[in-house]
């Protein structure tokens, strides 16, 4: 350090340098200080590193990310005399780490992606997985081996599936056939907004669609793997788990059950759905964190609580350690009973290294054991860093660790028994509360980013739901899964319907209560991160300068209202368009049968309507039978429904958008979205300037160059149809 801030002998340093010098010594300190809080901060790093990769316009090269991470380990070695060197090159040297980590689990998990082209095309495979639909019908996954006359190279691994007559049960493991309309997982339906493509690429995704016709039997031309084979075996118990449970639990509560126990949630009723996510219940309905806990915990104090009952071994044996290992295997079982869906998996790599940190006599509830969490989880995962689930469980873990770690000295037992005795039931009741308040505070930003709501009566939902799953509802699940081998699954079941009656119920009640839901416009990215990195910086540090982690969460909330709104929206298929009216609120027009486009649209904006209220062609629009336009701040905005209606609008509007593909002699928009522009693009966003200028967004600018992009068969051989003058011009 002394050599990092020395100065030339025989020369005075300036005032400026000597400042400055001063300055890198004293925050060189600070750091040292917080030197047991390093740790913490690796996995932070690491999922920077990841995040950035998937910002990225292009996908790197893999060559150039070894190369940065070997450059990175040299300079570690040459800077580790200096803390701040030390600090600099070790951040940089994770967040490339990051970058790596998700570079290698791209090309691990890359496979055959189905072209850009909407098509019928006879499908055969394996039947992977099943979920029944609340509105009738199922969502298979198919492992194909032929799809619509593809090579053997272009078969994608797994096409998923909604058939809505399959005239007969099917389960896993089935051979079929069936004919079904097919696509490529669909780009976000707004720049910006929710990427299911990217979603889908990692889980192997190929194609989605819907079948046109009842499935077939068929042969598989081979035999399946022995981990197909697994799988298969463990998605026919979950199914058979299901009936059970469904025989003793009709209904909704039924379906509640079956998703609590195996994962399977497509059955539960779109209205109980809307009740739990007003409410700030929704969490409750996925197996997550909580469920897992709740499973692991309740097999650990029961496993314990047993051996302490035989003496010869309680006097002999760890027994609190030989529980952790027992919750371990119990926690796997119930991870591969519920499907092994992501986020369940994240949760499990959870909860067993919080028992393996028991096993080795380290606390469970600390700081380091979530980051090594966090570490392991993005390591494997890296695409984890871009989930709305591993975002909002570590934010409540972290949240709800670092407020225990704060609070918990403050509430020893003093000795006095009779004082402990009367601390420790006001002590649950505040941590009952407490923590619901501060995991509640933690997710809410991250809910308001990704889902542009508020549930504004969220903790008065979890006070009163959460304590009903913990004690009665996951309880009984255990017991369920305990006891279904025998046949005895009957009583814990009525005890689990019991209580999820009473879970909805709360949840009807808090969504009902005026004002349960706001309505938030998308927030910058700025303002999220700001946010989060504050809440990081308060949560992780020690001294007395954590508290700059609050000025940081102050800042982000001060950008919240800074994000920029789009004046025009495109569809992606060219066939509905909205603008702003006077009041601010987006109008549209077109075709208004795709109502999932309309939907998001009006989620992003925080506008509360439903897509079947907004009325197609009212103000500002102006429509005829041939289209439809609108002028807003000086630009002439047209959608064109009917071929006969192209000339007219090439000549008058600024923005136009059609379909189909325009006749090359319309050069007059600034910008013409027909249907060759929008294959490449994806749906569009503009925002209004003054005179010429517009403000033009894409799905393609937003996803970049990467390898979950699927583009129109003809743009990808490089044969773009020149006819077509879709263009975006020099107007941005």
């Amino acid at each position: 350090m002394v050599e990092a801030f020395s100065v030339t002998p025989g020369r005075a340093p300036t005032g400026n340098r000597r400042g400055l010098s001063s300055g890198f010594a004293r925050l060189a300190e600070l750091l040292e200080a917080e030197r047991p809080q390093w740790a913490l901060w690796c996995p932070v790093l690491v999922a920077a590193g990841a995040l950035m990769y998937f910002t990225l316009p292009v996908e790197p090269d893999g060559w150039l990310v070894v190369g940065g991470v070997a450059g990175l380990m040299i300079s570690a070695l040459i800077a580790r005399g200096s803390v701040l060197g030390s600090l600099v090159v070790g951040g940089l040297l994770l967040a490339t780490l990051g970058v790596a980590a998700a570079k290698l689990r791209v090309e691990a998990v890359r496979a055959p992606i189905w072209s850009g082209d909407t098509r019928v095309a006879d499908v055969s495979g394996r039947v992977e997985h099943v979920e029944a639909r609340e509105e009738g019908g199922v969502r298979i996954m198919l492992r194909p081996w032929s799809v619509g006359g593809l090579g053997p190279e272009a078969v994608p691994q797994r096409v998923r599936l909604t058939i809505r007559e399959p005239r007969g049960p099917l389960m896993p493991g089935d051979a079929i056939s069936v004919r079904a309309r097919l696509s490529a997982p669909p780009a976000p339906a707004v720049p910006g907004g929710y990427d299911f493509a990217r979603l889908a690429y990692f889980q192997q995704i190929g194609a989605v669609g819907f079948a046109v016709a009842a499935p077939r039997p068929a042969v598989a031309p081979d035999e399946a793997g022995v981990m197909q084979l697994a799988t298969e075996a463990v998605a026919r118990l979950r199914k058979a788990i299901g009936a059970r449970v469904s025989a003793v639990l009709p209904g909704a509560t039924g379906a509640i059950a079956t998703a609590l126990i195996t994962g399977e949630r497509g059955g539960i009723p779109q209205e109980i759905n809307e009740a739990f996510r007003a409410s700030g219940l929704f969490h409750v309905l996925s197996i997550s964190g909580l469920h897992m806990a709740i499973m692991g915990g309740s097999v650990l104090v029961a496993l314990r609580a047993g051996l302490a009952l035989v003496p010869a071994i309680a006097l002999n044996v760890p027994i609190k350690k030989w529980a952790a290992a027992g919750a371990i295997l119990a926690s796997l079982g119930y991870l591969l009973i519920s499907g092994g869906a992501f986020a369940t998996v994240r949760s499990f790599l959870m909860i067993a290294v919080m028992l393996v940190a028991v096993i080795v006599d380290r606390p469970a509830l600390a700081l380091r054991n979530v980051a090594l969490s966090a570490l392991l989880i993005l390591a494997v995962f890296p695409e984890s860093v871009v989930d709305v689930g591993f975002q909002m469980s570590f934010a409540a873990v972290v949240a709800l660790v670092a407020g225990h770690e704060a609070v918990s000295p403050r509430f020893e037992p003093s000795g006095d028994s009779v004082l402990d005795g009367l601390r420790r039931p006001v002590y649950w009741l505040l941590a009952i509360v407490a923590s619901t308040l501060l995991a509640s505070a933690a997710v809410a930003p991250l809910a308001i980013y990704h889902f542009q709501q508020t549930q504004h009566y969220a903790v008065l939902g979890n006070l009163l739901g959460v304590p009903i799953c913990n004690l009665i509802v996951m309880p009984a699940a255990l017991a369920c899964l305990v006891l279904m081998p025998f046949g005895l699954e009957g009583v814990p079941l009525v005890v689990m319907g019991a209580g999820i009656e009473a879970m909805v119920i709360v949840a009807r009640w808090v969504a009902g209560l005026g004002g349960a839901v706001g309505r938030v416009a998308a927030i910058p990215d700025a303002a999220i991160l700001t946010f989060v990195f504050g809440g990081l910086w308060l949560a992780l540090m020690r001294r007395r300068w954590r508290w700059a982690g609050g000025v940081a969460m102050a800042a982000g909330l001060v950008l919240v209202p800074f994000g920029e709104q789009a004046d025009v929206l495109i569809a992606g298929d060219g066939r509905l368009i909205a603008v702003r009216d006077g009041q601010g609120r987006l109008a549209v027009a077109g075709d208004k049968g795709n109502g999932f486009t309309l939907s998001r649209w009006l989620e992003r904006d925080g506008d509360a309507r439903s897509a079947e209220s907004v009325v197609a062609g009212g103000a500002p629009f102006r429509c005829d039978a041939v289209g439809c336009r609108a002028v807003i701040a000086g630009h002439s905005i047209g959608i064109v429904t009917h071929p006969g209606g192209i000339r007219e609008d090439c000549a008058r509007t600024t923005i136009l958008v059609y379909a189909g593909e325009a006749p090359p002699w319309c050069t007059g928009p600034m910008l013409l979205a027909d249907s060759t522009l929008l294959a490449v693009e994806g749906p569009m966003s503009v925002r209004l300037g003054p005179g010429a200028m517009l403000q033009i967004d894409s799905t393609r600018r937003r996803q970049g160059d990467r390898p979950w992009r699927r583009l129109p068969q003809e743009v990808r051989n490089g044969q773009p149809n020149r006819s077509a003058p879709g263009r975006l011009n020099s107007a941005e």
